[in-house]
């Protein structure tokens, strides 16, 4: 039997994981073509679980309770669905945002379903200091802050 160890309160097999860390998946960013025009207006008039304000965004924001998501709808068709806790519900999401979008009257399909982003964190149980990862890393990573900025943080 493959050694055990312990992330959170899920026994780790170590055989797969030595380091005994597993990322947790946060947020699952998908987005899918539904191949058709779409009157943004009529749908944030006609579905109570979404908003529209064309003059600070141009898409409709609509939300569902599960899987606990948020999609932006544009009128071109395009559809930007995030907060998915895994690829299976990025995806179900999405199809559930068609499958409305459909019911308000629109020839919806569901093309060109892809993941386009996926992150995760863990807990690495030791302190990073992120200037000198960067730095002894500079060709896999970027700092958004000046020095002076990570200072004071």
């Amino acid at each position: 039997m493959a050694e055990q160890g312990m992330e959170g309160s899920q026994p780790v097999d170590l055989m797969k994981h030595p380091s005994g860390i597993i990322p947790t998946l946060q947020n699952i960013v998908s987005t899918v073509n539904l191949d058709c025009k779409l009157d943004l207006k009529s749908i944030a008039l006609q579905a109570r679980n979404a908003e529209y304000n064309p003059k600070r965004f141009a898409a409709v924001i609509m939300r569902i309770r599960e899987p606990k998501t948020t999609a932006l709808i544009f009128a071109s068709g395009k559809m930007v669905c995030t907060g998915a806790k895994s690829e299976h519900f990025s995806k179900l999401a999405a199809r559930k945002y068609a499958r409305i979008v459909q019911k308000l009257g629109f020839p919806a399909k569901f093309k060109d379903f892809k993941i386009q982003n996926i992150v995760g964190s863990c807990d690495v149980k030791f302190p990073i200091r992120l200037e000198g990862l960067a730095y002894s890393h500079s060709a896999f990573s970027s700092v958004s802050a000046s020095p002076q900025e990570l200072y004071s943080i």
